[in-house]
């Protein structure tokens, strides 16, 4: 089979396994965010981050959601320079959150450790959080989140392509 067509298949066989009471549960999430008028703040790294800007300039556009990203260049090389890269999006997540704020976190593996560390921050702290990763099922993410998507494959092309599907879904 062509290798392209190998990919569309198994992207379309993840999307068609997406819970649907997992985007209910999220909708319920956002719609409440945005009620109180709280941000949506989404993180990733890599292609996740272009998803996560993607999709925070949706949320705004689309919904009137304050959504934001940490895509600025100064902001992730001066707290990687000054707390280390693993600590970068908790950091900016203690300096731009605010209590009801809901926060995004992509990462295909789910074991990224900044990823990772500022999921348990999310956590520690009682904000929301939106977990999106793929791979192995107990990833360190998969279950730090209220709702945790979880792409059952191993290519970086097919889970990436699925979780954008799955946030503009929830756009």
């Amino acid at each position: 089979m062509i290798p392209s067509l190998k990919l569309f298949k198994e992207i379309n066989s993840k999307i068609l396994e997406i819970d649907n009471n997992q985007i209910s549960d999220s909708i319920k999430i956002i719609k409440d965010t945005i009620k109180k008028g709280n941000k949506i703040i989404l993180a990733g790294n890599g292609a996740s981050s272009a998803i996560a800007s993607h999709v925070a300039v949706d949320f705004t556009k689309n919904t009137r959601a304050r959504a934001i990203n940490f895509n600025e260049t100064d902001l992730i090389t001066c707290f990687s320079n000054d707390f280390g890269y693993e600590n970068w999006i908790k950091k900016s997540l203690e300096y731009y959150s605010d209590h009801n704020d809901l926060v995004i976190l992509i990462s295909s593996s789910g074991n990224s450790l900044n990823i990772v560390k500022a999921a348990k921050y999310c956590k520690k702290n009682k904000l929301k959080l939106i977990t999106l990763s793929g791979m192995n099922l107990k990833n360190k993410i998969s279950n730090l989140g209220q709702v945790n998507f979880w792409v059952n494959s191993k290519s970086y092309n097919a889970i990436e392509t699925v979780h954008q599907a799955i946030l503009l879904a929830l756009v």
